[in-house]
């Protein structure tokens, strides 16, 4: 089950409640591609104490040290493509003001963001605006010491590895293909399985199962599914095994962490983290995130390891990711409202009784600071996650949700006065109430999708999680999206102190059907469809229920001065259609009906109306915003005495995107 929501609800990244002021130059760093890099600020890291603070570091080092297994898992030649072209971009002795250069800089560019030559978001290749005759030439002028040269390869059988998979727009074309009626292993580039079709990947899996078993294991998820001589193997990540350079590291720094824990359970949760990245066993795993769920004292916490998986066509291998954070104490008095009030939502949801779970618990909600992103949450990241994923520990022993606070406030600061709303919101009066209401609802919506929409409902016996194949994660953000929305227009909101006015709540129903119909377009390439699993949730929710509200044209596309504009006639009924459809998508979910959803997703999700895409594309391009956003990590500083013990970390904020990137690639190039 995938329960991250990724900064991708465009009223969050283009800050749709935000009042118009001028650029923060702080937040904003540079812009290329389509891709705008931003700053965040880590608010309250100076108040912590002296172990805190050490604790803190230790966990941004093992949080780093994993880069490069991401870079290898979206792709088997991107380690040495990104090795290939930073020797190159450092050591280039020809003219760098050359247009070859200046777009070799930006593929470079692109490539650290998406850790890999794919889209990080799109998931197609992007292709070099730089010859292949300039890369041939400028890497056969590369000192052999520089390049990433296997032992006895030269320079020329370094180029016939990589150009290909760069140049050749038929060689790797797709990372994720999710394209229903094809292998979507064999037409998909990502790194997880070798020589391995659908089918045999399915069958082997399935094999792995029990019928009914009462604690699954996630069977696959820190493994690469290799054909060998004919034989299904798994290459499991772990010390001694693969990525092993890597996880040593990783390890290094646990153990540094481990001995500065705040407290005997955080303690006991590092050391189980430890013996999962030295055994690789998958149970050890389930016993590590029990721990972890149940450490709520600590105020650092961190995520790290094999957690998601978008990655996988198959929603089987998780990608590798990190966060450090510790909480904010004042911010999350909201979340921890919401999470009391866990089992009225629950019991008051419009779906069926028999899906729902009999007593909510054990939602755990906090409001974060960010102290690193690493991994797959680096440099593009989530603003909220729920976690662990397995089904069962979520039942019984409750999940943890956050809410990112300084991330979000990094995304609205740098986005004031960017004249997004004035383009695509229809009207004052919805300008008015998102300028009011709209960044409160937005954290909001977040809130509730984290703390209770993953959380809520049940899988029916005998369902296991991964029946909904390929559509299980999108179908999952739209469960968590949906009861969000519904539960924003209640009047317990209201009576819990969490909305001021009953009106607030119009203010995210407009930007989310604003942005599932129309805004989110800006992110899709002229021709395409929707694949990725947020955008195809958003724009099933939107499309399902502008479809149903034609009758009673509860919500409409209108026309006015020649642009196409969202215009919401009746709240109260589009909430009746959000209610209507979480309860069919509860029931999709809890009953693992396969069909359902696959029909769902490909009338509604998937298919992109070419003229209106066009036109939103046009629009968006005058605005000159980057769809896509992304950060650099503030660098951690360890004070020393003459002893040699630690006296303080200090933070700053100064390193630059390609110096951060380079820095990184020198000192974490493990793999």
């Amino acid at each position: 089950m995938n329960i991250k929501l990724y900064p991708a609800l465009l009223a969050a990244i283009l800050c749709l409640g935000c009042a118009k002021t001028s650029q923060n130059s702080f937040y904003n760093v540079e812009k290329f591609a389509d891709l705008q890099i931003l700053r965040y600020k880590v608010p309250g890291f100076e108040e912590l104490s002296l172990k805190q603070k050490t604790l803190v570091y230790y966990l941004t080092q093992a949080a780093l040290e994993g880069r490069d297994i991401l870079f290898d898992q979206n792709g088997k030649y991107n380690l040495t493509i990104r090795k290939t072209l930073e020797a190159v971009y450092v050591n280039y002795k020809g003219d760098k003001s050359s247009k070859d250069f200046q777009e070799l800089e930006t593929y470079l560019k692109r490539v650290w963001f998406s850790s890999g030559i794919h889209h990080h978001y799109a998931e197609d290749k992007f292709r070099p605006g730089f010859s292949e005759v300039f890369f041939r030439e400028a890497v056969k002028e590369t000192a052999a010491e520089l390049l990433p040269l296997k032992e006895g390869q030269n320079h020329e059988q370094l180029l016939e590895e990589i150009v290909p998979a760069m140049f050749n727009p038929n060689i790797m074309a797709k990372k994720v293909n999710k394209k229903d009626g094809e292998d979507l292993l064999l037409t998909s580039s990502m790194n997880y399985y070798d020589g391995v079709n659908q089918a045999e990947a399915e069958a082997f899996y399935n094999k792995m199962r029990k019928k009914d078993e009462k604690h699954p294991i996630s069977y696959g998820l820190n493994s690469r599914l290799v054909k060998r001589n004919g034989k299904l193997i798994e290459e499991v990540y772990k010390e001694g095994g693969k990525y092993s350079a890597a996880i040593e590291k990783i390890i290094g720094w646990l153990e540094k962490a481990e001995k500065t824990a705040e407290n005997e359970a955080q303690k006991k949760t590092i050391a189980k983290l430890i013996e999962f990245y030295k055994t690789g066993d998958l149970h050890v795993f389930d016993e590590y995130s029990i721990l972890w769920v149940k450490d709520l004292d600590s105020r650092i916490d961190f995520v790290n390891g094999f957690t998601e998986v978008y990655g996988d066509p198959l929603g089987i291998k998780a990608s590798w990711e990190s966060l450090v954070n510790f909480k904010d104490l004042e911010a999350t008095k909201r979340t921890e409202t919401i999470s009391a009030n866990a089992d009225w939502f629950e019991q008051n949801s419009p779906t069926d009784k028999i899906f729902k779970k009999e007593k909510a618990k054990g939602v755990s909600a906090k409001v974060i600071t960010a102290a690193i992103l690493a991994g797959d949450l680096y440099p593009s990241t989530a603003i909220g996650i729920n976690l662990p994923n397995a089904n069962w520990i979520r039942k019984e022993h409750g999940s943890k949700s956050v809410t990112i606070g300084n991330i979000t406030d990094a995304y609205n600061k740098a986005a004031h006065g960017n004249g997004f709303n004035e383009e695509f919101v229809i009207g004052k009066t919805e300008l008015n109430l998102i300028d009011k209401y709209g960044d409160l609802t937005e954290n909001l919506h977040t809130d509730l999708h984290e703390c209770l929409g993953h959380a809520s409902g049940k899988l029916m016996p005998g369902v296991h999680e991964k029946a909904l194949k390929a559509y299980s994660s999108s179908i999952e953000e739209a469960r968590a999206d949906l009861f969000g929305l519904y539960f924003i227009a209640d009047p317990k909101m209201i009576e819990l102190g969490l909305l001021p006015s009953p009106e607030a709540y119009k203010a995210q129903y407009y930007t989310y059907m604003m942005n599932g119909l129309l805004t989110q377009l800006v992110r899709i390439e002229p021709g395409n469809n929707i694949e990725e699993a947020h955008m195809l949730n958003r724009q099933l929710i939107a499309k399902y229920v502008l479809d149903k509200a034609q009758p009673s044209k509860a919500v409409e596309l209108v026309k006015k001065n020649g642009k196409t504009f969202v215009q919401i006639n009746d709240y109260q009924k589009l909430r009746e259609l959000f209610g209507e459809l979480l309860k069919e998508i509860q029931r999709v979910k809890s009953t693992g009906d396969y069909e359902t959803a696959r029909n769902l997703i490909e009338k509604y999700a998937v298919k992109v109306d070419s003229e209106i895409h066009k036109e939103i594309l046009e629009r968006n391009k005058k605005l000159n915003i980057a769809p896509y956003k992304g950060f650099v990590n503030p660098v951690y500083e360890p004070v020393y005495d003459a002893q040699g013990n630690i006296t303080d970390i200090k933070i700053s904020y100064d390193e630059g995107y390609a110096e951060q990137m380079l820095r990184y690639g020198r000192e974490y190039g493990n793999l």
